[in-house]
């Protein structure tokens, strides 16, 4: 009977991933935070001014979630570049996103299916991009938001080519 043997090589360990996204995400969440915030707002304002007995029930909470919007416009889109980080290596796709709840995603190459870059109406407007990385994960794509539109035409046509140079296959 033999005895198994344990690999002596030194364990990989996951550092952060080098790159912030683009220094414009943050205008770009802020306005999607607050589009998101309006909407109740103005509904419970409408409402409150239209229906005269309900007026203090409706238009105090419009205020108090205005005011909460406003502080979370400002603060949060700020928080999440300092903790949104993405890199790409010669074995891997990797990001981490969140402050109170970190999620670290990582893609290793011969698993990556399809790459996709989207720019929605907003990101459009800011010069921004997603580039979503997608494996056979049930966890989802891997998806690095508020990257510059030509870096992330870059990337997933970098991606692309090496996913094609890589002899395993993705499923």
């Amino acid at each position: 009977m033999t005895t198994p043997t344990i690999d002596e090589s030194p364990p990989l360990r996951l550092r952060p991933p080098r790159h912030a996204v683009d220094p414009r995400a943050v205008g770009w969440w802020s306005v999607q935070l607050g589009l998101w915030i309006a909407v109740p707002v103005v509904t419970l304002g409408v409402l409150g001014l239209l229906i005269p007995p309900a007026r203090l029930w409706l238009l105090v909470p419009a205020g108090i979630l205005a005011a909460l919007g406003v502080l979370a416009t400002v603060a949060l889109p700020r928080l999440w570049f300092r903790h949104h980080r993405w890199e790409v290596t010669d074995e891997a796709v990797y990001t981490r996103t969140g402050w109170f709840f970190q999620e670290w995603r990582v893609a290793p190459l011969s698993r990556i299916q399809t790459v996709d870059t989207v720019r929605g109406p907003l990101e459009q407007r800011f010069g921004l991009a997603t580039l979503t990385v997608t494996t056979a994960s049930a966890k989802g794509a891997v998806k690095v938001e508020g990257l510059d539109a030509e870096t992330a035409a870059t990337l997933s046509a970098d991606l692309t080519a090496a996913t094609q140079a890589t002899p395993e296959d993705a499923t």
